[in-house]
């Protein structure tokens, strides 16, 4: 709930949860804390600068757990298992399965933390959390915080899917017989870390954009758009993406 007090006894028992204790609890309380909890403007007391590290941190791990736990794997599908694993919405089941929202502290207009709707401070907070265990402790605290939640979950992220460029082309060919072409719709953000936006083409069906840091996770997400929307592809109830078997 969003009156939570981070007292010693809650940091404490989080530790305990999470098996890190911290050297100093500094940064694991702006790692819990909401902006809607800040007490001036433009303070930068909350979450949202750890959060953007964590991101990085998470990707980073995960993308080294899968090149040993998948020698064979070819790229694209390493990238969908990626691209799963570190989606706002398994962030938001690790959080879930920790007990985060007993310990996000949040404004008085945050009422309410558990629920779809606050999913994604959930899935915030956990990325979070993860970059102020590598500023306490360093890479390898960090990488086994990643282990203990996300190795279980290796298997089954992506299993049922292929890479969505394949995928988008093979359906494309047998709905259209058309060949599905990439156009860049934009590129933002600076020349160190772009952002860019493909739109996806096929002939007699509706185009669908995909943003990425690179222009290849751009097009694999504008395709996997194309096989969400039409049913090729489906998301299950824990938000990882299948093959449509019905």
């Amino acid at each position: 709930m969003s009156s939570v007090r981070l007292t010693a006894q809650k940091i404490a028992q989080l530790e305990t949860i999470i098996e890190h204790k911290f050297k100093s609890h500094e940064r694991l309380v702006r790692a819990l804390t909401h902006s809607s909890a800040s007490k001036k403007a433009g303070e930068i007391s909350h979450y949202e600068r750890l959060e953007f590290l964590g991101d990085r941190i998470l990707g980073i791990c995960i993308a080294e757990m899968l090149f040993f736990e998948f020698p064979d794997a070819r790229e694209g599908e390493l990238s969908v298992r990626l691209n799963t694993l570190v989606s706002g919405n398994m962030c938001a089941q690790i959080s879930d399965e920790i007990g985060l929202h007993e310990f996000i502290h949040a404004g008085a207009d945050v009422k309410q933390l558990t629920g779809k709707r606050m999913k994604s401070v959930r899935a915030d907070v956990v990325e979070s959390l993860i970059a102020a265990i590598y500023l306490d402790a360093g890479l390898e605290a960090a990488s086994a915080f990643v282990n203990k939640y996300w190795k279980d979950r290796l298997q089954s992220a992506g299993a049922g899917t292929r890479d969505s460029k394949t995928a988008l082309q093979e359906w494309a060919h047998t709905r259209t017989s058309a060949t599905p072409f990439y156009v860049i719709a934009d590129r933002s953000g600076p020349d160190h870390d772009p952002i860019f936006t493909v739109e996806v083409k096929v002939e007699g069906i509706e185009s669908c954009k995909g943003q990425g840091r690179s222009k290849r996770a751009a097009e694999q997400s504008a395709a996997q758009a194309v096989l969400l929307r039409e049913k090729v592809w489906i998301m299950n109830k824990d938000g990882i993406i299948e093959e449509n078997t019905i």
